[in-house]
């Protein structure tokens, strides 16, 4: 048998120009979209919270409080997902677990009586969000508001609303050029070469890539972006690969010195900036990979990691 609980008050959290506000739409984990106001580093957070009561009734309370959160949750992920692999221990379990990097709180009523509407305003000012907020396979990092209604003898009543917040970064120095060589001794020899190494996310990866040495019957090539989260660190670390495009960009045999011009336009993709060792928590990075397929079914590749970050 279940029990439901039905609160005796409405809880509602607005935040200040919310309507107005920039949004930001990203997915739950069960795959829906959803809209959240977006916030940057040492911006105020303000708001009201309203509270109704039901069915005409009161409702005594301990007090009111309201509070800012951030926080890192990891947990295993024990569904199968087709463009995700364990690696560096595929038989590591991680326990669920909430570590708070932010904490702020500001009482809204002392204990009393409420026989109407009230209105109680709130504002945590030019908070410092150190962190970009992330929703990956197995880890997410959270901004919220969580408004609490304290009782004596019944259950608190809580209300939580969500925030995204961005991180924008100066764009970092990065090399002339990088190259990736993929090579079997006498049998294959392959320069991929694209003009650096560090992209924002609305960046073109444009390259070249070379044939010098080709022995081998290549029949497909194709170009990847991977995204590789980790948790933990080494030797206890929980990983995930996640393909986020695949195209091909040849289809058929090379021949020595020819040449294949490459331009990847990422601001089509959902791409996350490079995370490293976030907190002591998670890292996230992002893999260029060369895969080549010969008529054997073979296949011969290279991964070199791009830096992606948010202007």
């Amino acid at each position: 048998m279940s029990l439901f609980f039905k609160s005796p008050i409405d809880i509602e959290v607005r935040l200040d120009n919310e309507d107005s506000r920039q949004h930001v739409e990203v997915k739950n984990r069960k795959g829906r979209k959803e809209k959240l106001p977006l916030y940057e580093d040492g911006e105020s957070v303000k708001g009201q919270v309203t509270i109704r009561l039901r069915n005409n009734n009161k409702l005594d309370h301990l007090g009111i409080k309201i509070q800012l959160i951030g926080t890192i949750e990891t947990h295993s992920n024990s569904s199968s997902n087709n463009n995700a692999s364990n690696s560096n221990n595929s038989n590591l379990t991680l326990n669920n677990n909430n570590d708070n990097f932010l904490y702020l709180l500001q009482e809204l009523s002392a204990p009393a009586t409420l026989n109407h509407p009230e209105n109680y305003h709130f504002e945590f000012k030019n908070v410092e969000k150190q962190f970009e907020s992330y929703r990956g396979l197995n880890v997410n990092l959270r901004y919220y508001l969580k408004c609490i209604v304290l009782r004596k003898n019944s259950s608190n009543i809580i209300r939580e609303k969500e925030l995204w917040v961005y991180n924008h970064q100066f764009p970092p120095d990065s090399p002339s050029s990088v190259k990736m060589d993929v090579g079997i001794e006498d049998c294959l020899h392959i320069e991929f070469e694209y003009s650096k190494s560090r992209y924002s996310l609305k960046d073109v990866i444009v390259g070249r890539i070379y044939f010098l040495l080709v022995r081998l019957k290549i029949k497909h090539m194709e170009l990847s972006l991977i995204k590789r989260e980790s948790i933990g660190t080494p030797p206890n670390q929980f990983s995930n690969s996640e393909t986020l495009v695949r195209f091909e960009i040849m289809d058929g045999a090379p021949v020595r010195g020819e040449a294949i011009p490459i331009r990847l336009f990422l601001g089509g993709f959902d791409l996350t900036p490079t995370f490293r060792d976030v907190n002591k928590k998670f890292s996230v990075r992002t893999f260029l990979s060369l895969v080549l397929i010969d008529e054997d079914s073979r296949r011969y590749f290279k991964q070199s990691e791009i830096i992606l970050y948010r202007e």
